[in-house]
């Protein structure tokens, strides 16, 4: 049976994939609208 510690380890590594998500698609979000801007 797992310890407290697995779990523990794998809330960290779902908080970093959920940051590194909302990083990337604000990032590209970002792109596209620099995109949309230089287009005009």
């Amino acid at each position: 049976m797992p310890g407290w510690e697995v779990y523990a380890i794998l809330v960290v590594l779902l908080a970093l994939i959920f940051f590194l998500y909302l990083m990337v698609r604000r990032a590209v979000v970002g792109f596209k609208e620099g995109m949309d801007q230089s287009k005009r």
